[in-house]
């Protein structure tokens, strides 16, 4: 009896010590992909072409990402259909932290433009934080003789007064669909694959004026090649303090302040959407990182994935309503 009793705890022992073996490769593996963030370089798809505002604002996040972490981020540019292609892309990546989404407000328009996205706006992403906003303003060129958006608006008395933007489904795009709205005054949208493009036309005169971003607009506007009429915030932009938004010259309920922000696949841990909000909450408090947005143009901030989460749900409907008024849908 002594001798089975001995064996049958030895068996035991054995049993359990095979146990723990096998056990301790998975507690590494998830210590590993849980607990260490990130394992691996870590990818931002940004939606529109090199060079842009947005491009530009996530590779300064990326520089500034890379050295915390100690890993490479790779900004990796997917444009196409207002930004649906890219988007498609990181709703289907691993919801692992390793692949984001750098994304502005066209984000939010595209539901009400696009029937058909491929992916659903409020379920397929958890939204990390907004880092910055940027406004677009109305201009038109040097030589134009219209000095204020009253003279803008008067020049449809003829009948409808060409705007140009950065595009269809564009926020600047919007900017005009909303000026027409709230001022009754018609206006006919022309759409430029991009802001420089359009900011080109408008100099050169072939349309009469136009919405583009604030950053795009800035440097003609100092060297006055381009004449600001009105900012599109809510308050007057910093970098161009002298010129009045719309709710000031009379236009009512008007406000598009353009937000840029990170978007993760849905899924994923909320342990890594807090460590990257919390990680890019300090980027955007140093002093280089704000001077030099700012002298883009940028109002930079910072806000919990919940706040970011209430502002991109609100305005996926707000837009919805609008673009569904204005009768903007693509295929």
């Amino acid at each position: 009896m002594k001798a089975k009793a001995l064996w049958a705890g030895l068996a035991a022992i054995a049993l359990s010590a095979v146990a723990a073996l096998t056990w301790r490769p998975q507690v590494e593996a998830a210590a590993t992909t849980q607990d260490i963030y990130p394992s691996k370089p870590v990818t931002i798809v940004v939606t529109f072409p090199p060079g842009g505002g947005t491009d530009l604002l996530a590779r300064k996040l990326g520089e500034a990402l890379e050295q915390r972490w100690r890993q490479p981020v790779i900004v990796e540019n997917r444009p196409g259909a207002s930004g649906n292609i890219g988007a498609r892309y990181v709703a289907d990546s691993h919801a692992d932290g390793h692949t984001l989404l750098m994304v502005n407000s066209s984000f939010a328009i595209n539901p009400g433009v696009y029937r058909q996205l491929g992916f659903n706006p409020k379920k397929d992403f958890a939204p990390i934080i907004n880092v910055a906003w940027i406004p677009s303003v109305l201009i038109v060129g040097e030589r134009s003789s219209v000095n204020t958006l009253e003279q803008a608006l008067a020049q449809t008395q003829a009948g409808s007064v060409a705007y140009a933007s950065c595009g269809n489904g564009t926020p600047q795009h919007l900017a005009g669909e909303m000026l027409a709205e709230r001022t009754q005054q018609p206006l006919l949208h022309i759409p430029y694959r991009g802001c420089g493009p359009a900011v080109s036309d408008i100099m050169a005169g072939q349309v009469p004026m136009g919405f583009v971003t604030i950053a795009s607009a800035m440097g003609f506007v100092q060297h006055g090649k381009l004449k600001p009429l009105a900012v599109t915030s809510p308050t007057r932009s910093p970098v161009m303090p002298d010129v009045p938004t719309m709710a000031e010259l009379g236009i009512k309920d008007y406000e598009l302040n353009q937000w840029h922000g990170l978007l993760a696949p849905a899924g994923t841990p909320s342990a890594i959407i807090t460590q990257i909000n919390q990680e890019l909450s300090q980027i955007m408090q140093q002093e280089k990182i704000q001077h030099e947005l700012q002298n883009l143009g940028y109002t930079t901030t910072r806000s919990t994935a919940d706040e970011f989460t209430r502002i991109i749900h609100a305005d996926i409907d707000r837009f919805a309503a609008l673009t569904q008024r204005a009768g903007l849908q693509i295929n």
